[in-house]
């Protein structure tokens, strides 16, 4: 596959500007809800390269396998892409009903690869190179563009995303399922060598390995910034629904525990979990919108993406490009789209990870664009210096 643009049809839909006088765009009964996965989830695991040999070499003991008649396998997507199973009965019929579209190699073009610099980063959605306003958001900043505006924040506390002049209100949400350590199964093994040779090593053993996990689950909870936990969406989606049909037309929930350094497993395991709860929730939305999905955009997305080879614990570090999910009744979806690369080592970005073709700032911008009918001067205001760049996903 080669480097390519997927903007097919982009000429036949013109976006209906505004007046390039800045004022308040109609936001008529347009919907946006933006969902942050907070600490770097696996991109490669959730839209699976099935058509690279080069994936399977990199992850002998993560990898999805192609698409086959085993459950286990990755869902058939297309010749390139398969989707990972946790999902295929909750989000793949979205995706054959053409309501769901991925946009793979997306991202920021910072290379930092820290959870706190890279979502602050994002959230705050101003140009690298500029001046940093940390009390500046760029929901906030679409909220104070958007007429009639009616911004919800399903956050315990206000995110940088939703800072800013605009009032927000917020409402939290259960924060369920927290990454945390139960040493009692350690216990339960170290009790079977007791008054053996093997007693010391076994404990000194569990006591190296709980002090190495301790460590990595209180980097898992810093990065998720006490957002929600994937169950905790899940069983709060339907309440989320329920008051963005009511009340409300820009949205924000954040969902932590991605950071899957150890034992991410595949098909089953830690992240397999946790796709399927988050599935689960998202799919709950357009049930509880009901008429009012095909006017709803939910927009998912992650700091960044992870390494494109697996650790040595099975798991993977911090990364560079991601993938963003794009939702809704009036998503053009069933395919994947932006700007895409083949998938092998001589296109990794600094031979370890997704590179970022599809910028979030820009590709944003774009839907934002249809999503609210913006001018180029309000997509200036939420996205200074950036160029909306449309990928017809509306």
């Amino acid at each position: 596959m080669q480097r390519r643009h997927f903007l097919a049809a982009t000429a036949t839909l013109p976006l209906a500007w505004g007046s390039a006088q800045l004022q308040a765009a109609g936001s008529g009964s347009a919907r946006l809800l933006f969902v942050f996965l907070r600490g770097g989830y696996d991109a490669a695991s959730l839209l699976v390269p099935v058509s690279s040999s080069f994936y399977y070499e990199s992850r002998p003991d993560i990898a999805l396998a192609k698409p086959s008649a085993d459950l286990a396998s990755a869902v058939s997507l297309n010749a390139d892409w398969g989707l990972h199973p946790a999902l295929r009965e909750s989000l793949y019929p979205l995706y054959q009903r053409g309501e769901l579209a991925w946009v793979p190699f997306f991202g920021t073009d910072d290379v930092s690869r820290s959870h706190f610099e890279t979502q602050d980063s994002m959230e705050m959605g101003q140009a690298l190179d500029g001046h940093k306003d940390f009390g500046s958001g760029f929901l906030n900043r679409l909220a104070a563009v958007v007429a009639g505006a009616s911004p919800m924040a399903f956050t315990d506390q206000l995110s940088t995303i939703f800072q800013g002049s605009a009032r927000v209100p917020n409402t939290a949400l259960k924060s369920l399922n927290k990454p945390q350590v139960d040493g009692r199964q350690s216990d339960i093994i170290a009790s079977m060598y007791r008054n053996t040779a093997w007693a010391q090593p076994v404990r000194e053993g569990f006591a190296v390995r709980n002090d190495v996990m301790r460590e990595l689950a209180s980097e898992m909870d810093a990065a998720s910034r006490n957002a929600v936990s994937a169950k905790g969406f899940e069983l709060e989606a339907r309440r989320i629904g329920k008051l963005m049909k009511d009340n409300y037309n820009i949205g924000f929930v954040d969902v932590g525990g991605w950071d899957t350094h150890v034992g991410q497993g595949a098909a089953t395991g830690y992240l397999a979990s946790r796709l399927d709860e988050l599935g689960r929730g998202l799919a709950a939305l357009p049930q509880e919108l009901g008429a009012a999905w095909r006017d709803t955009t939910v927009v998912v997305v992650s700091e960044f993406g992870r390494t494109f080879r697996q650790n040595g614990n099975r798991g993977t570090d911090h990364g560079h490009g991601s993938v963003m999910w794009v939702m809704g009744g009036g998503v053009r979806g069933g395919r994947i789209a932006g700007e895409q690369v083949a998938v092998e080592k001589a296109t990794l970005f600094q031979d370890r990870d997704f590179p970022v073709l599809n910028e979030y700032r820009a590709v944003l911008g774009g839907l934002m664009q249809r999503q609210f009918g913006l001018s180029p001067a309000q997509l200036a205001v939420v996205f200074p210096g950036a160029k909306g760049k449309d990928l017809g996903l509306i």
